[in-house]
């Protein structure tokens, strides 16, 4: 049984420090939908379903 990890969805995420578990979907909930931005010359990638953030 694969133990499922709690992220702090109050922190952004830093790609390099945590790439994705499955490749375009959300490590929090496997969520495939995402707001994007970019902040300070950073890709911001935030889940639609539970918010979790993540700079690419």
């Amino acid at each position: 049984m694969e133990e499922k990890k709690e992220y702090d969805l109050t922190i952004v995420y830093d790609y390099n420090e945590y790439p994705d578990i499955v490749a375009g979907r959300c490590d929090n909930c496997g969520n495939a939908q995402f707001k994007s931005s970019v902040k300070s010359g950073k890709f911001l990638r935030e889940c639609r379903k539970c918010g979790m953030k993540k700079i690419i």
